[in-house]
């Protein structure tokens, strides 16, 4: 299987094809935003500034996104293993380059998930997570419904919601996440491991289409 490096903005779905290739292929989960969420949670002297650049809407400093993907880089063995939340600038993404050709990583594909702000709003207005798994769930799609109204299926936690999904921080995270992505797209999509999903599609159909990447490509 590759390894799978999701370009995508906030509520694109790249939570829940993620949780699907962790169950059912042992994929090793290194999200940005989930280790960032934890050290706010800690609330150590980074965290409180992390909690005010998360609240604003704005990306946290390169020096932080890449020291966090460097330190799960090194932790994770002979497993594929998801990059969800990184690069989100080109400084990012040259950097990310330079790891994986460091660490002789080379079995990788990059997928975009394009999603518009109204359907990722919309999304991210009806979602809940439990803040001890991080599994999300969404209030208005029967197949991503807590099987518990307000409990998590896997840990039984009180599902919450996160404190920048409100409209206004959303539509901020939105914006920026658009602007500084352009020159990450054009600086991958010249390359044949790069791949384009229309995120709009089921969840189902979408995990459908990566399968295929990961797979198809991994026999050759």
């Amino acid at each position: 299987m590759r390894n799978v490096i999701f370009i995508a903005p906030p509520a694109a779905g790249k939570g829940t094809i993620s949780d699907y290739l962790i169950k059912h292929l042992g994929y090793k989960h290194l999200s940005v935003g989930d280790l960032l969420r934890k050290e706010v949670s800690l609330n150590t002297p980074l965290g409180q500034e992390l909690d005010e650049i998360m609240k604003s809407g704005k990306l946290v400093s390169d020096d932080i996104a890449v020291k966090l993907v460097s330190q799960e880089l090194a932790k994770i063995s002979n497993s594929p293993f998801i990059i969800d939340g990184f690069p989100r600038v080109l400084s990012q993404a040259l950097k990310l380059d330079e790891m994986l050709v460091s660490n002789n990583i080379t079995n990788n594909c990059l997928i975009y998930l394009d999603i518009s702000l109204d359907e990722a709003l919309k999304r991210v207005l009806n979602r809940v997570i439990c803040p001890k798994c991080q599994r999300s769930y969404s209030l208005n799609n029967d197949l991503f419904k807590p099987k518990t109204e307000g409990i998590c299926d896997d840990c039984h936690t009180a599902l919450t919601t996160r404190k920048d999904d409100n409209a206004d921080s959303f539509k901020k995270r939105f914006a920026t996440y658009l602007e500084n992505t352009i020159p990450v797209l054009e600086h991958y999509r010249s390359q044949s491991n790069f791949y384009e999903l229309d995120a709009t599609l089921s969840s189902e159909e979408l995990i459908k289409e990566v399968l295929k990447i990961i797979k198809s490509e991994a026999d050759q």
